[in-house]
């Protein structure tokens, strides 16, 4: 009643008046699909990884005035979009070595002939939908050529083992007993299970602590 008695003083038409509450709302639901499909189309190019903060930023930035709150509301209320939270690494703990090896080396990454002195090391490799994968190379001292290389989802000494296997297997006549296979002191390389299958094969491996005091630039720039 108050609203009619407002309209009829006022000599406003209360058709117009409506049809211009309805419009009114048409235009808010216009900008409000605008601004929800922006927030999409952000969230899905950055890998579902921002949160409402980060989002607004971006929609600030587009020229959207909108709070921080609105954008809470339509990501996880109304668009069920939530900010991917990554696993925290678990704080390192160094391990016990199996057996540490004398560095027999002594920096002398020359080698007169090849399947003398082999060199091998873990590398680290990112891919585009931000999971990692670990690759295990061996390269011969004499030529820097590779001799044998595995990638594989886990950093295990298993796949030092194979990658070792491997290079063997495409060295035929190689004589194992002259081979010095040369490694830092990672897990995988100083395990038990790598280490007996060097032993088994007459292998002398030899490994090096990159980080001791004693261990200059030199003991690793032969390292991949």
């Amino acid at each position: 009643m108050v609203k009619r008695w407002l309209l009829r003083k006022f000599k406003i038409c209360p058709n117009a008046y409506y049809n211009y509450l309805k419009n009114r709302k048409a235009d808010y639901r216009q900008r409000k699909n605008e601004i929800k499909n922006t927030i999409r189309e952000i969230y899905h190019s950055h890998g579902g990884i921002d949160g409402y903060r980060t989002i607004h930023v971006y929609l600030s930035r587009k020229g959207y005035s909108i709070s921080r709150l609105t954008v809470h509301k339509y990501m996880n209320t109304e668009m069920q979009l939530f900010s991917v939270s990554r696993k925290r690494k678990p704080k390192y703990e160094q391990g016990t070595a199996h057996k540490v090896y004398e560095n027999k080396l002594n920096q002398d990454f020359h080698s007169d002939d090849i399947n003398q002195k082999w060199c091998t090391d873990f590398t680290y490799l990112f891919l585009t939908d931000t999971s990692k994968r670990y690759n295990c190379t061996i390269i011969d001292l004499h030529d820097r050529s590779v001799v044998a290389s595995i990638t594989d989802r886990n950093i295990t000494a298993d796949l030092a083992k194979r990658t070792l296997e491997k290079a063997i297997e495409f060295q035929p006549g190689i004589e194992l007993n002259n081979l010095m296979l040369h490694s830092d002191q990672g897990s995988q390389y100083t395990s038990k299970e790598f280490t007996e299958f060097c032993e088994n094969l007459d292998i002398s491996f030899i490994t090096f602590n990159p980080y001791s005091e004693r261990s200059s630039p030199p003991n690793s720039s032969a390292i991949l």
